[in-house]
């Protein structure tokens, strides 16, 4: 077991020398990275993000990045690219701050995009309950990975035992895995889909190896997250096969064209997971807004399906009991009404929170 901080020196000279408001919002995103979201399912980036919250030099160094580089997900993976160890921080930090150029480096060229196949798991069970055809519109989409829930089979583990459905074409080569509290939770079909479009800052081929590589190296190590790795190659190669149209551009700007493109014989799921987080408030009141409107604006049956962290939204946060346990959970919800939570990386599906 890794002995988180174990050099102690951090701790001291965090005390003594972290002062500016910056440096504070970063030592506690970092600790709260990994006692809350590392905690118990990637030991090495809990000890990484605790030690580095705790080293003032190292958090100055990042208090000087542009705040979309600051964050643990892209500076740890910036820095495996750039060749650090998998060893404790206190092992690699000299590393670190001696390769601090390469690293900065490999962060400004790419973004933060955890493109996890395995999020579908959580979206099929409000999916597959729409009738008709569906169409599927992603923010933030990267490869378009989560694009393809018609196209993956699915293992539900329940209280009652396991049940697995296949897409309509038979099994597929990528199986999700996915724990429900509820057997009425498991989907008893794929939905089906007939047009699917994304919009990403940067869109990710799914057939680009060194664009895999990248998305490869965003999954957390540990053995929680080892079947990720495999399962996301898996659905790149689907997706390289049938590549979906991902639109480069602002989901504030692009949304409404976009969105106006699908087919008026179906019903338009916008959705997303994790993506939110990196609006500020006053950008998430526009999306609502611009979401709730495209009824209206595009003349068609639109579904709002979320997956997105507590605190993105008041409204939403009210409808979470307060004794609920939210770490390592997205709250989902269906046109702003919590329905579940969804983990983050779509391995439990939780509905017992949110039954009246």
């Amino acid at each position: 077991m890794l002995d988180l901080c174990a050099d102690t020196r951090y701790d001291r000279s965090y005390r003594e020398r972290v002062t500016t408001d910056d440096e504070r919002r970063i030592a506690a995103t970092y600790d709260d990275f990994g006692r809350r979201w590392a905690h118990g399912t990637s030991p090495l980036y809990e000890d990484w993000a605790i030690g580095m919250g705790a080293d003032a030099d190292v958090v100055a160094r990042l208090a000087a990045l542009p705040r979309a580089k600051q964050q643990p997900n892209i500076v740890f993976a910036a820095a495996r690219l750039a060749g650090c160890a998998l060893r404790p921080y206190a092992e690699v930090r000299d590393w670190i701050v001696a390769h601090w150029v390469d690293i900065t480096a490999v962060a400004a060229s790419r973004t933060v995009q955890t493109n996890e196949p395995n999020r579908c798991a959580t979206l099929l069970p409000v999916l597959s309950r729409i009738d008709g055809p569906v169409a599927l519109l992603e923010v933030g989409a990267a490869a378009g990975l989560c694009l393809y829930p018609d196209r993956y089979s699915v293992v539900y583990t329940a209280p009652e035992g396991e049940r697995r459905i296949d897409p309509p074409t038979g099994a597929s080569d990528v199986v999700l895995a996915c724990a429900v509290d509820d057997a009425d939770s498991v989907p008893d079909r794929h939905p089906h889909v007939v047009w699917r479009r994304g919009i990403d800052l940067a869109p990710i081929d799914a057939g680009d190896p060194a664009s895999i590589d990248w998305l490869s190296t965003l999954i957390w190590p540990g053995p929680d997250h080892d079947a990720r790795v495999a399962r996301l190659r898996g659905a790149a190669r689907i997706v390289a096969a049938d590549p979906p149209d991902i639109v480069r551009g602002d989901l504030l700007e692009r949304l409404v064209d976009v969105a106006g493109s699908a087919p008026s014989d179906a019903t338009l799921v916008v959705f997303h997971s994790a993506v939110l987080l990196y609006l500020d408030a006053a950008e998430r009141a526009r999306f609502a807004d611009i979401v709730t409107g495209l009824p209206q604006a595009i003349g068609r049956r639109v579904v709002w399906l979320s997956n997105e962290t507590v605190g993105t939204y008041s409204s939403i946060d009210a409808q979470v009991p307060t004794d609920a346990v939210t770490d390592h959970r997205f709250v989902q919800t269906v046109d702003g009404v919590a329905v579940a939570f969804a983990g983050q990386h779509g391995a439990v599906y939780e509905t017992t929170p949110f039954r009246s």
